[in-house]
């Protein structure tokens, strides 16, 4: 018998459940020539000119032009000029099949591309009235430089430097290669996904591997392709603090559970689209990312279901980041944690901050799942129910019980289904604000002391609970359960039963609550019918 519910399927239907960094997208780029007054010190203090210009620009950059030409030559590397719109990946892929070296350059790819870079304005002295040259930001296109190298511990990879100054890089790496190749290394049989395992003879230490990728594992290997690549700038430079720093533009954080058979991860999914169709609010599952969302809050916030011939993916977006649901090459449920902007999340680009990143990613991973697995799985036992609907004392305080015929409290319930993915609670205002617009409720009709007595009954119901040393609460897993429980009962059965009891959609296509009754009051009047004419 095939197993139903998303809940059961993952748990006897998984043979390999791992997670990790997936792709990291780095900012490569020189601190100290950030802003105009930075590029002036460069050129006047440092290399000692009379005068700030970017003129002084141009030497460095042919040069570097030059020293790209000289290295392709030595190294016998091919040098390939894009198409626009041409694939990069896909000619990355084409030139991996034949590259035998376990480590090398496989080609440079130049592209042109838009870039930051410095010009010269003038600017009118406050002191003197008289105009000086000053370095703004300008936008400019010019040559890329795409190095795409295979490194024996990480495998694929590449940095991509611009040729204009100062001469900012991007690195790409992919930390699933990243654990293949060490598996490789250690002798340990496995079986490839596409950017991904299907399966390992030793599971746990792949995750081991997975969890290892440090910061300083990953700045290490820059620092020794740096080190063989052309640079820009000379050992002086670098004598006196002109170093690249890395900062982080994007990173993925992915979790893949591998199915026993493909029939077992497809149904699973299936479920998966049909819960968040029914549930799958967007200001529900956008608050996986654990941030706020006011009506000024930039960006889009949504749920989607997308289909790419008979393969339908999730996607929930939040701000400039997003999470990323799939069944994998028809074999694994993938969920992608995509952070496109570390502000986002109150956190700087730093690649010191990558922990941090990783607790988020992660964490908004399992949180999906869990919520996924529980909107299937809330039945409550009698007693839980009657603790949430009848008065309770405690501590020697009571509170009124929360009745599912109560507009109210099914604004908290729905409430509590919106924040209960937040893995650092929610704020008393934060629930205001929604339930005032729940209940079509101006913001001041619905006062901080109502929203303090809400918060009271669900706390003593056991529903949530205070955060120590904060003014945050957090769902707890009974207040999971309950709400998930409650207005699936309203949304499912109560709202649509009645409407349909009562003629309320009498063009519905599918009206199962309506036929069933309309079926028993026939055997009612069939059966008093049949009363009436029996003989006494």
């Amino acid at each position: 018998m095939l197993v139903q519910t998303v809940g059961e399927l993952l748990k006897d239907r998984v043979t390999l459940d791992i997670e990790g960094i997936d792709r990291l997208y780095l900012n490569l780029y020189q601190p100290r020539l950030q802003t105009g007054g930075g590029v002036a010190n460069f050129f006047k203090v440092h290399r000692g000119a009379k005068v700030a210009s970017t003129v002084l620009m141009a030497p460095i950059s042919r040069a570097f032009v030059k020293a790209i030409d000289r290295f392709a030559q030595r190294e016998g590397v091919e040098i390939v000029t894009f198409a626009k719109g041409q694939r990069k990946d896909d000619m990355t892929r084409e030139r991996l099949r034949d590259f035998a070296q376990p480590e090398g350059v496989l080609y440079i790819g130049k592209a042109q591309e838009r870039f930051a870079s410095f010009r010269m304005i003038k600017k009118i002295s406050a002191h003197t009235g008289q105009p000086y040259p000053w370095f703004t930001r300008g936008t400019v296109m010019c040559n890329h430089d795409y190095f795409y190298l295979v490194d024996a511990d990480f495998g694929p990879l590449f940095i991509k430097f611009c040729s204009y100054f100062p001469y900012t890089a991007r690195v790409c790496l992919n930390g699933h290669e990243h654990v293949k190749r060490q598996l490789a290394k250690a002798g340990i049989p496995f079986e490839a996904l596409d950017n991904g395992l299907l399966g390992c003879a030793d599971p746990a230490l792949a995750q081991r591997i997975l969890d290892d990728l440090s910061e300083e594992t990953i700045a290490a290997l820059v620092a020794k392709w740096l080190g063989r690549l052309p640079d820009p700038f000379t050992a002086e430079d670098h004598a006196a603090g002109y170093t690249f720093q890395l900062s982080i533009l994007q990173a993925e954080f992915a979790r893949t559970q591998v199915f026993d058979r493909p029939l077992s991860g497809r149904h699973l999914f299936e479920e998966v689209i049909r819960e968040n169709l029914d549930l799958g609010r967007p200001e529900k599952v956008s608050l996986i990312f654990n941030r706020r969302i006011t009506k000024r809050t930039p960006g889009s916030f949504h749920t989607r279901v997308i289909t790419q011939g008979v393969i339908p993916s999730l996607h929930v977006g939040y701000k400039a980041s997003k999470i990323k649901q799939y069944f994998k090459e028809g074999r694994a449920l993938r969920t992608e944690t995509t952070i496109n902007n570390t502000h986002d999340f109150g956190i700087g680009r730093n690649l010191n901050n990558l922990p941090a990143l990783r607790a988020i990613g992660f964490n908004a991973n399992r949180r999906l799942l869990e919520v996924e697995t529980l909107a299937q799985d809330c039945l409550l036992a009698e007693e839980v129910f009657d603790q949430v609907t009848q008065p309770q004392v405690v501590g020697g305080q009571r509170a009124p019980g929360l009745h599912l015929d109560d507009p109210r409290v099914l604004a908290l319930f729905t409430a509590l289904c919106l924040f209960l993915t937040l893995p650092e609670g929610f704020r008393h205002a934060g629930m205001r604000t929604w339930m005032a617009q729940a209940l079509g409720l101006p913001l001041a009709a619905y006062s901080p002391g109502r929203m303090t007595y809400d918060l009271r009954r669900l706390r003593l119901h056991g529903l949530i609970e205070r955060i120590p040393q904060s003014h945050r609460y957090r769902v707890t897993d009974a207040g999971l359960r309950v709400a998930l429980f409650f207005t699936k009962v309203h949304s499912r059965i109560l709202r649509p039963g009645l409407s349909q009891v009562f003629d309320g959609c009498p063009k519905a296509p599918n009206r199962p609550i309506a036929t069933a009754m309309s079926r028993l009051q026939q055997a009612l009047a069939d059966l008093f019918e049949q009363a009436k004419l029996a003989p006494v």
